[in-house]
């Protein structure tokens, strides 16, 4: 029986630096969001589609371009107005404004209009088919209307309000974001009194704060031997699942010595990336052969370009393209040094050694790899702007959702292009593969643009990771299963703290 009272603190290992539903890009942000924010339909732990502010799936027209939803009748948003059909026409068409250059903007390339014929039925009018509709429309977070066109998106960063179980009730972007139970939410106040996030960088301390009790649940992994360890201990409920982002250095496309295909494929030869999962990750991982991991299905393919530890095939491509061994052992061409820096997240215990040995592989074939430090928002800010040689994080390019669209980062025009990468291809196939409906037609849109990735390596795309989520066994409520760790923290609403668990 569910017991009421008590709160559930999570930890994140970097700054929540916003709390609106267009920044949720990273994990530790997002498990916040999704308490404050709902949408017409959420991708539960099995990614299967489930209407929360829709009554039920939306009818979808037999040309598959019209999607009618009916909303519940008296949700309300946290400071007491009622949501309706409104706040869903403005929170798309928010997306949809071209002045606002949102991240996700790209989901909604297809949608043609918005409507709000009664208070409670939207409908949704695409200009062509859209296979990722429900994983990337229909899901997206609502805001509502009458609040976030007062305040404005860089005020709402910092004050949200939604109609999720738990509101805001305390940020602060580098310490902890406090929530608070909403009293009135439309499925019935949440068990838990309140949802705590503490932001605590170092691996390692997070791990002694779940065995002392001092938090229920790490949103993001840990070192390898902690996870293991605290699998076998028997005092958590552990959700093992395999990771859709890929671990990546993403490499600045435009940058003089890096926007040359050859020296980028030179660099992945250059690299043993299974000692690498199995010497920092303790082969934890899944090697990975391109943008897109292997759990995507018939979506995945393995036949591409493939690159082995190959040093000596590294250096041929490094003369290929010029760059000649200087005599202190770093390449030269024209008088430039083969020298970049690599931008690591500021205190990033698990992969500030990934970038270490990396630094060592290139070092041998005459390559300087420089690493430097900064906060996350900074990194996911200057990526993107092509004011950054290089970085090392985790990110989906394909796998939002479990679908294997990856526009809002692979697209010429994305806002999260991370590598300034533009392919006139991959643009087509980008927009075909959201409108073709029929399954094997469309696995094989998303193999052609692996190739191409794979071909022009715009990053070092490293691995895949077992994820390993573990909750305190005082935590109830919980799934049995779950194919995605992240889409089981939509639940905590049905989640309730009973201390004889742990």
């Amino acid at each position: 029986t569910p017991i009421a009272g008590g709160e559930f603190v999570a930890l994140g290992h970097q700054e929540i630096a916003s709390l609106s539903p267009d920044d949720a890009g990273p994990t530790v942000h997002w498990v916040v969001v999704t308490q404050i924010h709902n949408a017409l339909i959420e991708l539960d732990e099995n990614f299967e589609p489930q209407p929360v502010l829709a009554t039920a799936m939306p009818e979808v027209s037999e040309d598959g371009l019209t999607y009618t939803f009916t909303l519940h009748e008296g949700v309300l948003f946290h400071d007491g107005e009622e949501f309706t059909s409104e706040d869903v026409k403005y929170t798309y068409e928010w997306y949809m404004n071209p002045d606002n250059a949102a991240v996700s903007a790209n989901n909604f390339a297809s949608v043609e209009s918005v409507e709000a014929p009664d208070p409670y039925t939207v409908i949704v009018n695409l200009s062509e088919p859209n296979a990722a509709f429900f994983a990337l429309v229909a899901s997206t977070f609502i805001v509502p209307a009458h609040y976030h066109a007062e305040i404005g998106e860089d005020a709402y960063k910092s004050a949200p309000i939604g109609t999720g179980a738990f509101q805001l009730e305390e940020w602060r972007a580098a310490e902890f974001t406090q929530l608070v139970a909403f009293e009135d939410h439309f499925r019935g106040r949440p068990n838990l009194d309140g949802y705590r996030l503490n932001v605590v960088p170092e691996a390692s301390v997070r791990a002694i704060a779940l065995e002392t009790g001092d938090a229920d649940n790490s949103v993001w992994p840990l070192v390898t031997e902690d996870d293991l360890r605290l699998t076998e201990s028997g005092q958590f409920t552990t959700f093992v699942t395999s990771s859709l982002a890929v671990n990546h250095f993403p490499l600045n496309n435009t940058h003089p010595i890096l926007s040359d295909k050859r020296v980028r494929q030179a660099m992945m030869f250059a690299l043993d990336r299974q000692a690498v999962i199995d010497d920092i990750f303790s082969g934890a991982a899944t090697l990975a052969t391109a943008n897109l991991s292997p759990a995507m299905g018939d979506f995945y393919t393995a036949d591409v370009a493939e690159y082995p530890y190959d040093p000596e095939r590294a250096a041929a491509l490094l003369e290929e393209a010029g760059w000649v061994m200087g005599g202190d052992g770093i390449r030269e061409k024209d008088g430039e040094r083969f020298s970049f820096v690599c931008t690591v997240i500021t205190g990033d215990q698990a992969r500030r050694p990934e970038a270490e040995v990396v630094q060592s592989y290139l070092l041998e074939v005459g390559i300087d790899m420089q690493i430097e430090e900064a906060p996350v928002a900074t990194i996911l800010e200057r990526m993107p702007a092509g004011e950054m040689d290089a970085s090392l994080y985790n990110w989906t390019y394909g796998g939002d959702g479990a679908d294997p669209d990856a526009s809002t980062v692979l697209a010429s025009d994305a806002n999260n292009n991370f590598s300034s990468f533009r392919n006139e291809r991959v643009d087509e196939l980008l927009a075909l593969g959201l409108t073709e409906l029929d399954p094997t037609a469309r696995a094989a849109i998303y193999h052609e643009i692996q190739q191409i990735v794979a071909e022009e390596v715009p990053f070092l795309f490293m691995m895949y990771w077992d994820l390993f989520t573990h909750f305190s066994n005082r935590v109830q409520g919980l799934p049995e299963s779950a194919l995605s760790s992240d889409n089981i923290n939509p639940l905590a609403n049905q989640w309730w703290i009973d201390e004889s668990g742990s």
